[in-house]
């Protein structure tokens, strides 16, 4: 029974593994250049593919294998303990360290699969532009995508009318006129009402 249920988890394990699949050439798309023939194409092509597989320094099947195998013996090792450690609290270490196992490898393979395809897609992106860098500097095409185009930019707002100019300064032939004469102290005016009583005689 104990052979049974490995044997299921590492092949399940395994067929998760499996299902990580990242190209191995480039996935963009490239055009020759005007006045090339497809055979230069081609040429510019095998040199480009060498030189982006030059500087991400693995392939994408690589990094995706390396993670994938990573994750499920992680997980294995891990499962192996924590099964063992619960095996000794019911009795049958050995059982729980196998069915722990089974189970790790399992959950390790899932998570390292998972691992694997964004590993694998984070090498395809550098190999794609370095590739791109490649082929445009031969002289070949390279189609933007529809999202590269730059955002909408709203027109610039209309400035504000510009302030009048200053009045013009006085003519130099008229006579600057005297300044106004100052104001005579004029008398306030009585008081609204009865006038008030007059003063006693003084003896």
């Amino acid at each position: 029974m104990k052979t049974r249920v490995i044997a299921v988890c590492v092949a399940a394990g395994l067929m998760t593994t499996a299902c990580v699949s990242v190209p191995t050439g480039p996935s963009v798309m490239v055009l020759p250049g005007s006045g090339k023939n497809f055979d230069q194409f081609q040429v510019d092509d095998a040199a480009c593919r060498q030189w982006a597989a030059q500087q991400t320094g693995t392939t994408t099947n690589e990094a995706s294998t390396n993670t994938a195998v990573a994750g499920a013996a992680i997980g294995t090792v891990l499962g192996a303990a924590a099964g063992a450690a619960i095996g000794a609290a019911a009795g049958s270490p050995g059982t729980g360290a196998a069915v722990g196992a089974g189970v790790g490898l399992l959950g390790g393979s899932a998570v390292g699969a998972n691992n694997a395809y964004a590993s694998g897609r984070t090498v395809q992106r550098r190999y794609d532009a370095s590739y791109i860098q490649c082929m445009y500097a031969k002289g070949n095409q390279v189609p933007v995508a529809r999202g590269s185009a730059p955002a909408y930019a709203a027109p610039a707002a209309r400035p504000a009318a510009p302030p009048p100019p200053p009045p013009p300064p006085p003519a130099a032939s008229a006579p600057t006129p005297p300044p106004p004469p100052p104001a005579a102290l004029a008398v306030p005016p009585p008081p609204i009402g009865p006038p008030p009583p007059p003063p006693p005689p003084t003896r």
